[in-house]
């Protein structure tokens, strides 16, 4: 029996030495190894660090601001080794209903890193940040306050001023309109840049503007630029997510019923080229790319690397690269309005105009010009 006993307590003791060796808390995000040649998941284990996104109702194939951000996400799952589910991933949100689930959910599903895509989030990622100090948030399209949070906003005014300034130029009729997504502080940036930058070239033109108070409502961008196109608007720039599908919808529409009709819609937050090809032609004049893709990977490096900016605001525009006009369409942006876009972007990097980022701020301007 005395033997059997030792034997009991040995074994009992080898048992909790292991158990020692072995503990640990790898779930906290300032616990989690920030050398990024020991993240790659390519092995099948769990990733050192992982990071996911909730999407707005617009969705993740918006072909436009969630999209572009998804696209930043994957790009940089890519360059570690991760993929959807394995590292990165996203919720997507189909009404403002799903935000806190979603949120709460890649919370629980331990990811370190997790984006709030747009402004509407801004209370969600909050209120998430508040209450999960070991985890790190980011909220696109505006600022919230906390030292685990990052906000992320861009200077969308300076390219909206650039699309309008093509718009002028591109115009037959002088009338040009703007698409909103939901009428906010955010969306008037693009609204009043664009204004600010047609005007700029001729301030007689007129700029219809019109919301749809949806970012995920196509049916209803549609019908606002039906109405629109039928007014002798012939230029619509439009800030409105998955909305903004119907404004292309109706142009290819209108375009394949009259291929000789001059019809142009200028896309947002990635280049939208694809969404205006209709046969031989393209209803994209240009696009206000907002490289949120950008955004989304910087902020995942610093992470991974242990310097992630807790409590800044990190704004983009165009002395950052945040902000670009496309040129895919080379037939409808020609030379001279690439370089007359060109020029009023170096007065803009030159501080020779301040573009407008409100209401207030356009009245300003107009009455300067």
């Amino acid at each position: 029996m005395k033997k059997l006993s030792f034997l009991f307590v040995l074994i009992l003791g080898l048992g909790l030495i292991l158990a020692a060796c072995g503990g640990g808390d790898n779930n906290s995000a300032n616990n989690k190894n920030n050398d990024s040649n020991n993240s790659s998941a390519d092995n099948g284990d769990e990733p050192e660090f992982s990071a996911a996104m909730v999407t707005d109702i617009g969705g993740v194939d918006d072909k436009s601001f969630n999209q572009s951000a998804w696209e930043g996400l994957v790009e940089w799952g890519d360059q570690h080794g991760f993929s959807k589910g394995n590292g990165i991933d996203y919720a997507q949100s189909n009404a403002p209903e799903d935000y806190v689930p979603n949120v709460n959910r890649l919370v629980r599903e331990n990811y370190d890193l997790i984006f709030g895509i747009g402004f509407e989030l801004k209370d969600t990622i909050q209120e998430a940040a508040e209450n999960n100090e070991d985890r790190f948030f980011a909220i696109v399209d505006d600022v919230v306050e906390a030292d685990n949070a990052v906000s992320i906003t861009f200077k969308e005014h300076q390219g909206s001023f650039l699309v309008g300034v093509a718009a002028a130029l591109k115009t037959k009729t002088n009338k040009l309109g703007f698409v909103g997504g939901v009428d906010s502080p955010l969306i008037n940036k693009f609204e009043v840049g664009f204004i600010a930058g047609a005007k700029s070239v001729n301030p007689d033109i007129e700029v219809e503007v019109q919301y749809a108070e949806s970012f995920g409502d196509a049916s209803k961008g549609k019908m606002i630029a039906a109405d629109m196109y039928n007014n002798d608007i012939d230029v619509i720039y439009h800030a409105s997510g998955g909305t903004g599908n119907g404004v292309f919808n109706e142009a290819r529409d209108l375009k394949n019923a009259d291929p000789d009709r001059e019809i142009w819609v200028i896309g947002v937050d990635r280049d939208q080229h694809e969404e205006g090809v209709i046969g031989d032609h393209n209803v994209t004049l240009t696009s206000m790319v907002k490289r949120v893709d950008v955004a989304v990977k910087d902020v995942s490096d610093l992470a991974l690397e242990g310097k992630f900016p807790g409590g800044e605001q990190l704004e983009f525009g165009l002395e950052e690269n945040g902000i670009s006009v496309a040129t895919t369409n080379e037939e409808a942006m020609t030379e001279d309005i690439i370089s007359s876009v060109k020029e009023w972007e170096e007065k803009i990097r030159n501080n020779d105009i301040e573009v407008p980022t409100t209401r207030e701020e356009l009245k300003t301007f107009e009455e300067s010009l």
